[in-house]
């Protein structure tokens, strides 16, 4: 038996701020309230700071298998706790493509020894493989995967009959990336052929554009409509798109739903100038109007939860020419405290940074007891110091690649301590690394 106290914290929980202290017992929150005659193995002095449910990061590429020099599931999980980030859902364009339940659960075994957060990885989806998806357990498994372009192998489904089978079949939530591929060709061919190809970054909003990502959409939607299948919409990069998602049911009750990237969020065209390749992600960042149009959406409740799309590539990978360069970048160790930067510019209310960040990622894949700051709940949880600040640079970034888009910037806030599963694994910038995340399971 093992018990950890947390004493005096300031808990933003469920839409309420209050004082408590937390008792945990055999990684479970076994008490929340005032617990003044409680002793434990170990005791945290939380006054001052806030405690909040574990960040649930439902879209990350941590490269492992094939991929690792690009990071790995070890070093990219541990960034992820530093920064609050206490469970994440892993993407299938590894190498192999996870496109099988055998090397689904190859995946799995790699977790289960090094991931320092909580896990779960989606299938992959092919033109062929409708099969291993209907054998897929929705307790074990976050969900199935689509790439509706934009993606490499065997993973792009173009074959239209092939998805209205996995939208007919699958037997849980399908997450999807929507682009248009024809729209893109035709668009990078239409640039090319005015200014060659020695274009830079600033030309990928144009070559991604809105109409690639919106008629991806609007398939999506109709198919899953179709079909009554459960969808949820990754990355979100249009104005126009945040007017096919609703707000006027419950997230429970919702079949559609849909995410919002902190690089989306934070990041316009007008960035391409300084930052270049470093932040060229699939789908773009585009422009102001579309980046306010998805906060706007994102706190009226169109958009239900924020995440990460965390993709590492090496620095060599981005220095590469425009149309050479690998799309993609890392920010799960500084997406809590981005959010928590547009709090503290009064852009947005911790309770809806928790809401988005915590409890919607956990309703939306029905994770089992896990997201909420609650009694007989597993203790992934994250004190912040919102009066101490953190200033990116390379003696901090912890992902393998070694580099972050936002290089130079201070964050207002820092990350102080996170427990994963109730134990301490990190705390004030040391990692305690004896105990590994444990596989997420799904109340279906």
């Amino acid at each position: 038996m093992s018990t950890i106290l947390i004493r005096q914290a300031e808990i933003i929980n469920e839409g309420q701020r209050f004082i408590a202290d937390v008792f945990i017992k055999n990684g479970l929150i076994d008490k929340i309230g005032n617990l003044s005659t409680y002793i434990a193995d170990k005791t945290i002095d939380a006054k001052g700071l806030l405690l909040l449910p574990g960040v649930i990061d439902d879209q990350v590429h941590f490269r492992e298998p094939g991929l690792t020099h690009k990071g790995t599931i070890y070093s990219e999980a541990r960034a992820g706790v530093a920064g609050g980030v206490t469970s994440f859902m892993e993407m299938p364009n590894t190498s192999p493509s996870a496109t099988t339940l055998s090397l689904l659960e190859d995946k799995y075994a790699i977790a289960q020894k090094n991931a320092l957060a909580n896990y779960s990885f989606f299938l992959g989806t092919s033109n062929d493989n409708i099969e291993e998806i209907k054998k897929a357990d929705p307790k074990r498994i976050c969900g199935i995967k689509i790439f509706m372009g934009s993606s490499t192998g065997n993973l792009v489904v173009d074959n239209p009959n092939s998805l209205e089978q996995i939208f007919a079949q699958a037997p849980m939530i399908i997450s999807t990336h929507c682009e248009t591929d024809a729209i893109v060709k035709a668009n990078q061919a239409k640039i090319l052929a005015e200014y060659g190809e020695e274009i830079d970054a600033k030309f990928h909003p144009l070559i991604r554009d809105t109409e690639a990502c919106y008629t991806s959409s609007v398939l999506a939607i109709s198919l899953a409509k179709k079909h009554d299948a459960r969808l949820h919409i990754l990355h979100i990069s249009t104005a126009k798109e945040t007017a096919l998602f609703d707000n006027s049911i419950p997230l429970e009750k919702k079949k559609i739903t849909a995410e919002a990237c902190i690089h989306h969020l934070w990041f316009s065209d007008e960035d391409y100038a300084a930052k270049g390749n470093f932040i060229k992600w699939n789908p773009a960042i585009k422009s102001k109007t579309d980046r306010d149009a998805i906060f706007k959406a994102l706190l009226d409740d169109r958009i239900d939860v924020i995440a990460t799309d965390h993709a590492p590539h090496t620095i060599e990978e981005k220095n590469k020419r425009y149309l050479d360069a690998s799309s993609g970048g890392p920010l799960i160790q500084h997406s809590l405290l981005a959010m928590l930067d547009f709090h503290a510019q009064g852009k947005i209310s911790l309770e809806k940074i928790v809401e988005k960040m915590s409890h919607n990622p956990a309703i939306l894949f029905q994770i089992d007891k896990r997201g909420y700051i609650r009694e007989g709940y597993h203790a992934d949880l994250v004190l912040v110091d919102l009066h101490d600040t953190e200033t990116v640079n390379k003696s901090t970034i912890l992902y393998a690649c070694g580099w972050s888009p936002f290089e130079g910037h201070t964050f207002q806030s820092k990350i102080k301590h996170t427990l994963v599963s109730g134990h301490l694994v990190y705390s004030n910038g040391q990692f305690d690394e004896s105990k590994k995340g444990q596989r997420l399971q799904f109340d279906r």
